[in-house]
């Protein structure tokens, strides 16, 4: 019982001892899962409004939502390095809502067409570019280093909690009242992070050690160069970028799962969904009990994952697909949560944006080229080859990844030994 009770206060220290943490969560809980409905919403409008190639359709949607980060993902942490982080994110957050509002009214109206959709994603994704890098760097500031791990672990609890219940809710209002509602909730929702980043107190923000103005060209040739140096981050790197491009593009093939594969309608879609959440919640509420980022636990995370996407492949049955997905996505926060804590606890606060910037492009930036693939796949041997070819992908990076760390460390150059380096995360 003692063991339950210290695993319990260790999950939620970063609520507990931070107040501009607790408001940012509380807001973000309301508008992450707004954000999970605008998601499964515009997916679904994609299918319906393209009944001919739906995995291409879905495909292009995706490079029209990550495809901002692929052009200007390099330099987006530049300018989370150069700028105050609160009020970037605000920005970034209150031109979120506009996109949404135009969204939900020519939904709404019945005129939206599908460049309309495929417009206003690109849109959206480009003040994401923006905001990703910054959001993270703006945790580090109200936890500090040593609450980063927990608060990190937190924001994966935060948003897979709502992708339980978003995808779950947008399925019935879709099947209801159509996508237009669920643009014009989401709308609504990013009212409360907006509240919430206002309300901070900006005296209690840590102070980011050695921070510049760096250029672009100068701030993104800085952030190659540690990447290059520095194990920890470009271990972590080259992984997602093959994580990202072919084995997490759920937003493609859960749709597609659902409607071709399973034979259902948006219900079940919002089932799979939601199935997916749980299983991440519960990996991310065990990654938050966790007092630092572990390798080993990263390594189990991204094998597993890989793993469940090879038993997902042949299935047919909804029942046992919503069970493999729950596994699935625990899995997935423990690799996802891990590598973001590693990341950032292993770099230096004046350059952490850009790495963070690197971070966010090697997720999303090569998204894109990933979602063609995959939805050719999707498209010419069905869900089965796409869930194959990504579990076969994640098994062989985790395999690569885990010799990289094996190896001795190459010798730093004398200016940055006295940066964070591999060292820091524990077995």
């Amino acid at each position: 019982m003692k063991l339950f009770r210290r695993a319990s206060r260790r999950t939620f220290a970063s609520l507990r001892g931070h107040r501009n943490y607790r408001l940012f969560f509380a807001g973000q809980l309301t508008s992450v899962a707004g954000t999970w409905m605008q998601n499964i919403a515009l997916a679904w409008l994609v299918v319906q409004l393209a009944p001919h190639s739906r995995g291409l359709a879905v495909g292009l949607l995706s490079i029209c939502r990550f495809g901002p980060f692929t052009l200007l993902g390099l330099v987006a942490g530049v300018v989370t390095d150069r700028f105050d982080n609160r009020r970037t994110v605000i920005v970034t957050q209150s031109v979120q809502m506009v996109f949404s509002a135009v969204l939900a009214a020519i939904t709404l109206l019945g005129h939206v067409q599908l460049w309309e959709v495929y417009v206003i994603a690109a849109l959206g994704g480009t003040a994401l570019v923006f905001d990703a890098p910054s959001r993270q760097n703006l945790t580090f500031q109200m936890v500090g280093r040593d609450e980063l791990p927990n608060a990190i672990a937190l924001n994966s609890s935060l948003f897979n909690t709502a992708r339980i219940f978003g995808p779950a809710l947008a399925g019935i209002i879709i099947a209801a009242w159509g996508s237009g509602w669920a643009f014009a909730i989401n709308t609504a929702s990013f009212l409360a992070v907006l509240a919430g980043l206002l309300a901070m107190r900006k005296s209690e923000l840590y102070p980011l050690a050695g921070r510049r103005r760096p250029t672009i060209f100068r701030g993104t040739r800085e952030g190659f160069a540690y990447a290059r140096r520095n194990r920890t981050v470009l271990v972590i790197l080259s992984m997602m970028a093959v994580f990202s491009s072919v084995c997490f593009n759920f937003n493609i093939l859960l749709p597609l799962l659902a409607k071709n594969t399973l034979d259902a309608g948006p219900r079940t879609f919002g089932v799979i969904s939601a199935c997916f959440g749980a299983g991440a919640l519960v990996g991310a509420l065990s990654a938050a009990a966790m007092s630092n980022a572990r390798w080993r636990v990263m390594f189990v995370g991204a094998g597993g994952f890989g793993v469940c996407e090879l038993l997902i492949a042949p299935l047919h049955t909804t029942a046992i697909a919503g069970a493999l997905l729950f596994v699935c996505g625990l899995f997935f926060t423990s690799y996802s949560t891990n590598s973001n804590a590693a990341i950032q606890l292993a770099s230096a606060d004046h350059i952490r944006g850009r790495v963070l910037g690197l971070y966010y492009y090697a997720w999303n930036g090569l998204a894109p080229f990933g979602a063609l693939l995959v939805g050719w796949m999707c498209d010419h041997g069905g869900t089965e080859l796409a869930f194959g070819v990504g579990g076969v992908s994640a098994l062989g990076m985790t395999a690569i990844g885990a010799f990289a760390v094996k190896r001795p460390p190459r010798p730093a150059p004398p200016r940055l030994q006295a940066e964070p380096a591999t060292e820091q995360l524990a077995a």
